[in-house]
C-alpha cells in the first residue's frame, strides 16, 4: 500500500509509504494514537488493514502476524507489546507492510529512511495528518 487516506469528523489521514516498515515516532500528545484510532475505524470496512494495540496484549500477536498475508499491520504502543521475537518476525516479513507506532526501533532492522513523525496541517476546519521524516 503506497497511500492510505481516512477521515473522521474534522480529522484526516493522508499517509504516503515508501518502505515495508514505517516507524511513526514522536512525543506524547502529537496525535499518534488519534491517527491509530481513525485507522482502526477504517479497518472495520477495509480488510487489508489489521490493527493491534495494548488491548491485544493477551492475544497471540506473533501468530496473527504470521497468518496475515498482503495486509497493512498497524501497531500502536509497540514498545509495550512487541517483544524481541515478534520484532524479528516483523523485520523478516515480506508478506505484509507495517506502520509501527512507538519509539524503539530495536530489532526491526530499520534505518533512518523508516523513521517518521506526524505532520499536522489545518485546512479549513479539518486537521490533516501526514508523515514527515523524523529528525
Amino acid at each position: 500500500m503506497e497511500i492510505l487516506k481516512a477521515r473522521h469528523t474534522t480529522f484526516s489521514i493522508d499517509f504516503h509509504f515508501a518502505n515495508n516498515i514505517t516507524l511513526l515516532m514522536g512525543d506524547s500528545g502529537m496525535g499518534k494514537t488519534l491517527a491509530f484510532n481513525i485507522l482502526r475505524e477504517l479497518s472495520v470496512t477495509d480488510g487489508r488493514i489489521l490493527c493491534i494495540n495494548y488491548l491485544d496484549i493477551n492475544k497471540k500477536i506473533k501468530d496473527e502476524i504470521e497468518n496475515a498475508s498482503g495486509r497493512l499491520i498497524i501497531i500502536d504502543n509497540a514498545d509495550a507489546i512487541l517483544n524481541d521475537d515478534i520484532r524479528k518476525t516483523i523485520a523478516f516479513d515480506r508478506e505484509n507492510q507495517y506502520l509501527i507506532i512507538g519509539r524503539n526501533p530495536r530489532n526491526l532492522l530499520t534505518t533512518r529512511e523508516n523513521l517518521f513523525e506526524l505532520n499536522q496541517e489545518k485546512t479549513g476546519n479539518v486537521t490533516v495528518y501526514s508523515l514527515k521524516e523524523y529528525l
